[in-house]
C-alpha cells in the first residue's frame, strides 16, 4: 500500500464489536468492522463436500457447512491433489458429487450468493504469503530495487531449497529491508500450519472448519504496510495485550508504535469517525468546490454521478466542468474505500470537450487509486462519456454491514405515493363489498393517509358510500407504513 506521511490506526473495541479505523493525515481512509456474530469468512480453510457439478457453467457448488452453498469456478479448481493431468480444464473430470476437498473462501456471501471458494491455497504471514500447492518464488513488483528484490528473491530460493519443504512463497511488499532470519522464521512457521491443516483434514468429518484466520485487530497489523504508520491506539487493554504479543513476534517495528488509550473521550470521536462514517452511508458526497456526487449501489453495480451543484466557477463553463471532474477524481478514490465499494462501478462524469481533459481526469483517477490496497482496473471513457471500472471485492461494503432494506419501501428506496394508496384503498373497498355482506367497512390506515382521505377525498369517500351502498369509517394506526392499509367488516 501506498501511504501518507502521517498515518494513524485507531481499534475500538466493545465485547461484541471491533472497529477499525486508517486515519491518513487527519482523514479517515478506511472502516474494517467485525461483529462477533457475524466474522467475515475470507481466508478460512473448509473441508468441502462437493454438492454439484455443473458442466455447463464450469463450476460446482461445495457444501462447506454454511446455509449457503459455496460456489467453486473451475479456474480455482487445483489439480495438484486431484491427481489428473495438468492439461484437464473440464469441471466434470475434475470432481465429482460427494467428493472431498480442501478449500478457502475468496468472498464472503453476498446477498442471495454463497461464499466464492478455490482449492488454491494461501497462507499469509507479515512478510510472506505461503502457496503449499503451488512451486512459485516470487517477490513482489512494488518493491522498486532490483537489487533488493534479487535479495529477497535469494533468501527465500534458499530457505525453499530444503527437501522437506513443499509448496511456493511469494514476498511481500512489507519485506523490504527485512532481515534474512525474519524471511525464514516466516517460511517455517507458515510450512508447520500447513502441516497442521493437512493433519486436521484427515481427522474431521464432513463440511466443517479446517483453519479460520485472525481475527481483524490482528490482521490489520499482520497486512498492512508499517512503514509510515505513526502510531495504532487502541482503547481496550486485553486487545492492546494481544497486538504486543503478535507484533513482537511477528511485526517488531510496530511494538514501539502500540499505544493503550484510556482518554476519556471515544476514540473515534478523536478525528471525528463517527460523523464520517455516518455520512458514508449519505447517497449524496458533498465536494468542497460546491459540486456534489450521487452514489448508488445495487447488486449488480453501483454507480456515481458528478455534478456541479453550486460551484460556477471563475473562467468559462468547460473550466468549471473539468476542476469538478478532478476533485470528483480524488473524492470517488476515496470513497471506494471508505465504503468498500467492489464489482462493477460505472462512473459518470460531466461531459468534457476538451480531449487533455478527459485523459487529465483519469490520469487523476489513477493516481488516487494507487493508495487502495484493492485491485481495480479502469477502462477509457466511453461514447456515452462513462468511465467503467472494476474492483474487487471480497467483503461486504460498509452499507452492507450496518444497514438492512428499509421496512417501510423493502429496499426499493421510494414509496408509493399517497394518492396511489387512496386509489388502492377505492379499489379494495369496492371488491370488499362486492364479496362479502356486511353493513359497514372499516378502514385502518396511518395518520397520513387517513388524513388525506377524510379530508382532501371526502367528496369521493361520499360518492364511493353511494355506489357501494355501505357506510364507510377510518381509524388511525401509528405503527403502519404510508403503503399498509387494512379494511376490515363491521
Amino acid at each position: 500500500m501506498q501511504l501518507g506521511s502521517e498515518e494513524k490506526v485507531l481499534v475500538n473495541v466493545t465485547p461484541r464489536e471491533t472497529r477499525v479505523a486508517w486515519v491518513e493525515n487527519g482523514v479517515l481512509q478506511e472502516v474494517w468492522i467485525e461483529r462477533t456474530s457475524k466474522r467475515g469468512l475470507v481466508g478460512n480453510l473448509y473441508r468441502g463436500r462437493v454438492m454439484r457439478v455443473l458442466p455447463g457453467m464450469q463450476a460446482a457448488f461445495v457444501d462447506i457447512g454454511l446455509d449457503k452453498a459455496a460456489f467453486l469456478h473451475v479456474a480455482d479448481v487445483c489439480i495438484k491433489p486431484l491427481g489428473v493431468p495438468e492439461n484437464c480444464e473440464e469441471i466434470a473430470r475434475l470432481l465429482h458429487d460427494g467428493q472431498e476437498i480442501l478449500v478457502q473462501v475468496l468472498k464472503d456471501p453476498f446477498g442471495s450468493k454463497g461464499a466464492r471458494v478455490t482449492m488454491n491455497v494461501t497462507l499469509p504471514s507479515h512478510l510472506l504469503v505461503y502457496l503449499p500447492r503451488e512451486k512459485t518464488l516470487g517477490v513482489s513488483q512494488r518493491i522498486e530495487s532490483k537489487e533488493e528484490r534479487d535479495r529477497l528473491r535469494g533468501i527465500v530460493e534458499a530457505a525453499a531449497s530444503h527437501e522437506s519443504f513443499v509448496g511456493g512463497v511469494i514476498v511481500r511488499t512489507v519485506a523490504e529491508g527485512a532481515e534474512p532470519q525474519d524471511i525464514v522464521d516466516d517460511i517455517q512457521f507458515l510450512h508447520k500450519l500447513w502441516q497442521h491443516v493437512l493433519k486436521r483434514m484427515g481427522q474431521v468429518q464432513g463440511p466443517a472448519l479446517i483453519h479460520e484466520d485472525l481475527p481483524l485487530f490482528l490482521r490489520v497489523i499482520r497486512d498492512v504496510s508499517h512503514e509510515h504508520i505513526e502510531s495504532v491506539r487502541v482503547d481496550s487493554r486485553e486487545t492492546f495485550v494481544r497486538m504486543g504479543e503478535f507484533a513482537r513476534d511477528y511485526v517488531p517495528a510496530l511494538v514501539d508504535r502500540l499505544e493503550h488509550y484510556q482518554g476519556e473521550r471515544p476514540i473515534f470521536d478523536l478525528y471525528s469517525i463517527e460523523d464520517e462514517i455516518q455520512k458514508a452511508l449519505d447517497r449524496k458526497v458533498l465536494l468542497k468546490s460546491g459540486g456534489y456526487l450521487i452514489i448508488d449501489q445495487t447488486e449488480a453495480m453501483t454507480t456515481i454521478d458528478v455534478n456541479t451543484g453550486a460551484f460556477v466557477g471563475s473562467r468559462n463553463l468547460e473550466e468549471t466542468i473539468f476542476r469538478t471532474n478532478m476533485e470528483a477524481a480524488q473524492v470517488i478514490a476515496r470513497q471506494l474505500r471508505l465504503r468498500n465499494l467492489g464489482g462493477i462501478i460505472i462512473l459518470d462524469f460531466i461531459d468534457m470537450a476538451v480531449e487533455e481533459h478527459k485523459t487529465q481526469v483519469l490520469q487523476a483517477l489513477e493516481r488516487a487509486l494507487l493508495k487502495d490496497r484493492v485491485k481495480s482496473t479502469v477502462s477509457q471513457l466511453t461514447s456515452l462519456g462513462l468511465v467503467e471500472m472494476t474492483r474487487k471485492r471480497t467483503r461486504e461494503s460498509l452499507v452492507q454491514t450496518l444497514c438492512e432494506p428499509c421496512p417501510m419501501c423493502q429496499g426499493r428506496a421510494v414509496v408509493k405515493s399517497i394518492e396511489t394508496v387512496v386509489y388502492e384503498v377505492f379499489r379494495e373497498l369496492t371488491r370488499m363489498s362486492r364479496q362479502f355482506d356486511a353493513d359497514k367497512l372499516l378502514v385502518i390506515a396511518n395518520d397520513r393517509l387517513v388524513e388525506r382521505l377524510v379530508e382532501d377525498e371526502s367528496a369521493s369517500i361520499a360518492e364511493l358510500e353511494s355506489f357501494i351502498g355501505r357506510s364507510i369509517s377510518f381509524q388511525t394506526e401509528m405503527q403502519y407504513s404510508q403503503e399498509q392499509f387494512d379494511v376490515v367488516m363491521l
